[in-house]
């Protein structure tokens, strides 16, 4: 008979701690501020939110409707990490078309675009790891990256991005694992990253022999200009591993991305996500592969793209006609957000405090430095509102910077 397992007497204590590297990840700015912008009076330039009224629903019912009616069981089955192989075909020959060079085993299929930041954080960087970062950059992308223990080391961007000059500096004295950047329609500052750069960017990787994660949301969102060569189609040395969403242009309900990179890259990225969770929807991959069969994919994205042009015009009209002197902003040429430098005197944050009084929302600007953060930049989001809303929310925003600054 076996022994009895000895007792113990319980007494109250504290639970354990928490890991020491989430004492090193913040809480998202724009999360947060979303909890107060769902109420219906804010007009809110807060999130990075598509226009709902743009989603092709009935499209996307029905598309639901024939994966279940057609392949039901395999739609509602356990599934593949890598993801549904004919949506992977469909993503690489449409990446093909826009000057890439990749087949359906270089890609992932993530949960959206986020999941592919955290995997590729998550299969690269061991604590203390350099990571090149825009300056500032996508505040979700500092977030995944932390949970890494990652070290950011910041780099200037201009209105042709990332100022490539500071870049060969800084790689004298530093290694990097990796260079995060947005080149299209960055967020927070909706820049572009300028051809020359992307191309000495891509030299300088292969050079210096580190990955650039090159993150690609916005890329189908432009409104004006001609489309400028991925960092991805540039590469003949596989540095690049680049992100891509339909998020921005089905839904984010969908939760579809996808990762595209070297080969053996993207089998350790999988092996990664299996620890995460296993695969992504089998339904919303089958839903999206069947929308760009049969739905007038490029048309839908056409409506996008003219929507949000003439709203991110109104905004930049308002923005010309209301604020004062000394302020400053991006002129995008695509994408979701304007970036704007309010004078120095002003803080950002305690102008939001003023702007939930009057109904208006927005995300402050200090959260998208990685180091020392700036207080008087702001983020605007024009892609969420009407024509008519943003010139009533930004005329109500600044109406409240004269009472703001310190120097009046």
């Amino acid at each position: 008979m076996p022994a009895p397992l000895p007792t113990t007497k319980l007494t109250a204590h504290a639970m354990p701690e928490l890991a020491h590297r989430m004492s090193l990840v913040k809480s998202s700015a724009v999360r947060e501020i979303l909890k107060v912008t769902e109420r219906p009076e804010i007009i809110s330039f807060a999130g990075g939110l598509p226009a709902p009224e743009l989603f092709p629903v009935e499209a996307i019912a029905a598309a639901h409707t024939a994966v279940l009616s057609s392949d039901g069981a395999a739609a509602l089955q356990y599934s593949t990490t890598e993801g549904y192989r004919p949506l992977r075909e469909a993503i690489a020959n449409r990446l093909n078309q826009q000057g890439s060079h990749t087949i359906a085993d270089a890609i992932l299929i993530t949960n959206g675009s986020q999941q592919g930041i955290d995997l590729v954080a998550k299969v690269l960087l061991n604590p203390g790891d350099a990571v090149i970062v825009e300056n500032p950059s996508y505040l979700a992308a500092l977030q995944a990256m932390s949970a890494y223990e990652a070290e950011f080391v910041v780099v200037e961007s201009d209105e042709n991005g990332m100022v490539v000059e500071e870049l060969e500096n800084i790689l004298l004295t530093h290694q990097p694992k990796m260079l995060y950047v947005v080149p299209n329609f960055n967020n927070p500052t909706g820049r572009t990253l300028s051809l020359e750069r992307r191309k000495a960017l891509v030299r300088l990787a292969q050079r210096h022999r580190f990955y650039i994660l090159e993150d690609d949301p916005y890329g189908e969102l432009r409104f004006r200009g001609e489309r400028v060569p991925s960092l991805a189609s540039l590469d003949t040395q596989g540095v690049v591993v680049s992100l891509g969403t339909f998020s921005k242009t089905f839904a984010p309900g969908l939760r579809i991305g996808w990762l595209s990179g070297p080969e053996s890259f993207v089998r350790s990225l999988a092996v990664a996500k299996q620890s995460s969770d296993l695969h992504t929807s089998s339904l919303s991959q089958r839903v999206v592969e069947h929308l760009l069969r049969t739905f007038d994919y490029e048309g839908h994205i056409e409506k996008i793209r003219t929507s949000y042009g003439k709203r991110a015009q109104a905004m930049l009209d308002v923005l010309a006609e209301t604020m004062p002197t000394g302020a400053k902003w991006s002129r995008p040429d695509g994408g979701m957000f304007i970036w704007v430098e309010l004078p120095e005197d002003v803080d950002a944050e305690k102008l939001l405090a003023e702007a939930i009084t009057q109904k208006v929302a927005f995300v402050p600007g200090n959260s998208f430095f990685a180091n020392d953060q700036k207080r008087n930049f702001i983020r605007l989001n024009y892609s969420n509102q009407s024509e008519t809303k943003i010139r009533e929310g930004i005329t109500r925003l600044a109406a409240l910077l004269p009472n703001l600054s310190t120097s009046r």
